[in-house]
């Protein structure tokens, strides 16, 4: 019986209760080995009742098998995968060996795992247990945390138990209960029942020694007491169980070992092999009687996993060979092709080419379930075993590339550097540093990113000039964010002697890069031409590849044309969604919500930051949500939420110097923030920042007319026109620029001239509702200073319509401001009126779907959440928009769309 505990039983049954009541629940369990993590979890299992209970464990020797922890929890139940949507469940199979076919993204496999834990619960509430998570495979505990951080109204909770030890296990986004050790009263409880005849003496040192630790308490007892052992509780733990081991007949012992080795509860594989080794079934007697291990129709395991580690870590070098030999001759070439492998290796003694090849291949099998770290750890393994220099730097660079797409950046880092070290080869060489260069991006800096991948890139323009213009991309790209023009220079003109062939697909994308160049140097006429060609390739559907459509749709803003951009990016999104490919989903949103931005769509534009930063931070995705939370700056400045457009703006800031021109989106945020409220000093300060800083020939070139307002408004006239000319040379090229050139000359003009500067920039936004407010917003106020006061309140109030529907407070207000002052008295639109404005960013977003006709399972499948997940928030919202059934979401909708 579980002794203590009061507090951590009662917090892990109210978890049950809330399952009970179609709540989810996540919570990892932590603590030292030996603390009582396994017993919590078994004490649960037991509480759980008419509830269904999945036990999962991490084992210490199949880090290196992508999905095998996933695969032990959830391979009974293979034969729901095809109620799966069609891509989880495609990916799903993959992992379970069932198909060949490539996983598009390892991130889908913890929405498919979400999906299935989410229809296992539909009949009872689930509980979820995972021990000893910390050595699950890194492509399990993805999937399982991704799964646990989107529960939401499902009846099911997830417990994960990990250990304490010097490698990390981080679980971001649930919550955490760390075990202590037991009190003084249940310690002695537990000595009473395992060792009652203890002297006290010899009791107190226990007491002192285990430090509340049961597993201690327990197994020191059991070992002489006449020498200190060493200070940590699991090396006292260990050597105990070592004691014990040491009493056992040597076939036991070996026996125990090929279990040890073994990696699974696979009691046949071990038998197996130890036949060859001369040992037999009657040997593993006296480790059962011991209590070391428990053999059963599932398997066999051992009693605590520190008994494993004893027994693998005290066996001698050569026997360890030996077992690992046995166990690869005892697995099937044709059903465990990746264990017997990693048997081999493990068993090599020096390089050994054979062994690296079948490692080579493990690692492409592993790359296709989307197993990243696996990939990298079978790389890297080959690597030491290869018998040349070049193969061997080969194999490194491309384990260090797979550590990068797993998230290890220190190992990516230290895996490059080795590679490059060994091999004087230009391709292998380029391919190192520019795993540097990604890998710099966060740890270091964007410039940082650029500087390695151009010299990357020039190692192999003349050779591989394809692949030399994915590194270029990359560098044109991270001096763009990093404002480093002189990098961006260099880059472009590396760009420039890339010998792609005529006709190559990609040339459309160096053409548009090289004209970004320009753009970026102040030379919109020699930009926008190739600039704009990318765009319309992309919307005739000839550039393939995401980072190609996503510069395209980049391009399509940086023109001013939002509207080519959002059509590009929209198909690019969908594409992303209907290829499962989650971890590009954040980086195609982002452009998207800026395009959104632009045009006036703020609703959308914030469900798309919204889900952006979401997935984001699910997937550790920390620099994407900090460029995420700069449009969100934006956005709560012109919806008008000023305490979290500050907030939001200074995390921004916190990464100013590294990202400027993430930082200079958020201060044009906050600038018009302060514009809108008529702080017009602080706003011209923070425009100026904008406008005159670095990012200044990027999207930011539309802050212009905003600190023209902000001069004039401030009494400033002499700085009002500072940026005018940079702004009428990007006019030239598109009509959004004349609009907004005319409605600057408008703000400087006066009498007949300001008249027709105004009305001529009206004619030039129609279809863009924001800019038309905006402007409409300023020929009001200037209308109503000429005493054209019936002219003024008109066009006041169509300024004040516009912007109350598209959901821009604060500019709401100030148009109804400038009404008071003409004697009208208009108040704020009820929510009654617009109803929509209710929702949250996701609530908005699944109304919409379901109000396109998609199912609750479609929506989920879309959205990367349970279909229950969505049921919930349809439920949320039903009466927040006055409707009782989904067939009246349709008309609603549709009305709104329409008016907006």
């Amino acid at each position: 019986m579980l002794k203590g505990r009061r507090l951590e039983r009662a917090r892990l049954e109210r978890l049950l209760a809330h399952a009970r009541e179609g709540r989810s629940a996540a919570l990892v369990v932590r603590g030292e080995a030996g603390i009582g993590k396994s017993a919590l979890l078994d004490d649960l299992a037991s509480a759980a009742q008419e509830m269904q209970v999945l036990r999962g464990v991490g084992i210490e020797t199949e880090a290196e098998l992508p999905f095998s922890g996933l695969h032990l929890l959830l391979h009974p139940f293979v034969d729901r995968l095809d109620a799966l949507p069609e891509q989880q469940a495609g990916a799903m199979r993959s992992v379970f060996r069932l198909a060949q076919t490539p996983v598009p993204d390892p991130f889908l496999i913890g929405a498919a795992t979400l999906t299935l834990l989410s229809d296992l619960a539909e009949q009872w509430p689930l509980v979820c247990l995972i021990d000893d998570a910390q050595w699950l495979d890194q492509a399990s505990s993805d999937a399982l945390l991704f799964a646990a951080r989107r529960l939401h109204a499902e009846p099911i909770v997830m417990v994960f138990a990990v250990r304490d030890t010097a490698q990390p296990f981080p679980t971001p986004g649930i919550e955490v209960m760390q075990l202590e050790g037991l009190d003084r009263a249940s310690a002695l409880e537990v000595l009473a029942q395992c060792a009652p005849k203890l002297t006290d003496p010899v009791r107190d040192r226990l007491l002192e020694e285990a430090g509340g630790n049961p597993l201690a308490l327990i197994e020191l007892a059991r070992v002489p007491q006449d020498a200190p052992g060493p200070l940590r509780i699991t090396g006292r733990i260990q050597d105990a169980f070592r004691a014990q081991l040491e009493e056992l007949p040597a076939p036991t012992r070996l026996l125990l070992l090929l279990a040890a080795a073994n990696g699974t509860s696979d009691l046949g594989v071990v038998l197996r092999a130890g036949k060859n080794l001369g040992v037999s079934p009657v040997d593993l007697g006296q480790a059962e009687k011991a209590r070391l291990v428990v053999t059963s129709e599932e398997g066999i395991r051992f009693r605590h996993p520190l008994i494993r580690s004893a027994v693998y870590q005290g066996a001698p070098h050569y026997q360890r060979i030996a077992v690992h030999q046995a166990l690869a001759a005892a697995l099937s070439p044709a059903e465990d092709d990746d264990r017997r492998t990693w048997h081999r290796a493990a068993a090599a003694t020096g390089p050994d080419e054979s062994v690296a090849a079948d490692l080579e291949r493990t690692a492409e099998r592993a790359r296709n379930r989307g197993g990243s770290v696996a990939v990298a750890l079978a790389y890297e393994r080959a690597a030491r075993l290869s018998t040349d220099q070049d193969g061997k730097a080969r194999r490194i660079v491309r384990a260090a590339r797979s550590a990068y797409d797993a998230g290890r950046p220190d190992w990516a880092t230290r895996l490059a550097s080795e590679a490059a070290a060994l091999t004087d080869r230009p391709d292998v060489a380029a391919e190192a540093i520019y795993v540097r260069a990604q890998v710099a991006y966060e740890s270091t800096s964007p410039a940082a990113d650029a500087a390695l991948a151009l010299q990357a890139a020039t190692l192999i323009t003349q050779s591989r000039p394809e692949r030399a213009l994915s590194m270029l991309t990359e560098a044109v790209w991270a001096a763009r964010d990093a404002c480093a023009h002189d990098l961006l220079s260099r880059a472009v003109a590396e760009l420039e002697t890339v010998p792609l062939p005529a006709g190559a697909a990609l040339r459309p994308v160096a053409a548009a890069l090289i004209g970004y160049g320009r753009l970026a140097a102040g030379d919109p006429g020699a930009a926008v031409g190739p600039m704009r060609a990318l765009v319309e390739a992309a919307r005739a559907g000839t550039v393939e590849g995401f980072v190609e459509r996503v510069i395209a749709g980049f391009m399509g803003l940086l023109t001013g044309d939002e509207e080519a951009a959002v059509e590009v990016l929209e198909s690019l999104v969908a594409d992303v969604r209907a290829a499962g490919s989650l971890g590009w989903l954040s980086y195609a949103l982002e452009p998207l919500a800026i395009g959104r931005l632009l045009r006036g769509d703020f609703r959308d534009a914030q469900s798309e930051v919204a889900e952006g930063i979401l997935l984001a931070s699910d997937i550790g995705m920390d620099m994407q949500v900090t460029v995420l939370k700069a449009i969100s700056v934006w956005l709560a400045a012109v919806t008008g939420d000023a305490a979290r457009c500050h907030a939001l703006a200074a995390d921004v800031r916190e990464h100013a110097a590294l990202h400027p021109t993430n930082a200079a989106l958020a201060s044009w945020g906050v600038g018009l923030l302060d514009l809108a409220d008529g702080r017009f000093e602080q706003a011209l300060d923070r425009l100026e920042e904008v406008c005159g800083g670095p990012a200044r020939h990027d999207v930011l070139i539309r802050a212009v007319p905003d600190q023209v307002e902000a001069a004039i408004r401030a009494g400033r006239g002499d700085v009002a026109r500072r940026h005018l000319p940079r702004l009428a040379a990007w006019a030239e090229h598109n009509v959004l620029g004349k609009a907004l050139e005319a409605r600057c000359q408008a703000m400087l003009a006066d009498g007949d001239e300001a008249d027709r500067h105004y009305r001529a920039a009206l004619a030039l936004v129609t279809d863009r509702p924001y800019e038309h407010a905006r402007t409409r917003l300023l020929y009001g106020e200037w209308l109503r200073r000429k005493r054209r006061r019936s002219e003024a309140r008109t066009t006041l109030a169509q300024a004040d319509d516009t912007f109350t529907r598209l959901g821009a407070t604060r500019w709401a207000e100030r148009a109804r401001a400038e009404l008071a002052v003409l004697g009208d008295r208009p108040s704020a639109r009820a929510l009654a009126d617009d109803p929509l404005q209710r929702l949250t960013p996701q609530e908005l977003q699944i109304v919409r779907l379901a109000a396109a006709g998609h199912s609750n399972r479609e929506i989920a499948a879309r959205l990367y959440l349970s279909p229950r997940t969505v049921g919930h928030h349809l439920y949320r919202a039903y009466p927040k928009i006055g409707v009782t059934r989904r067939t009246e979401l349709a008309k609603l909708v549709s009305v709104d769309v329409l008016t907006s």
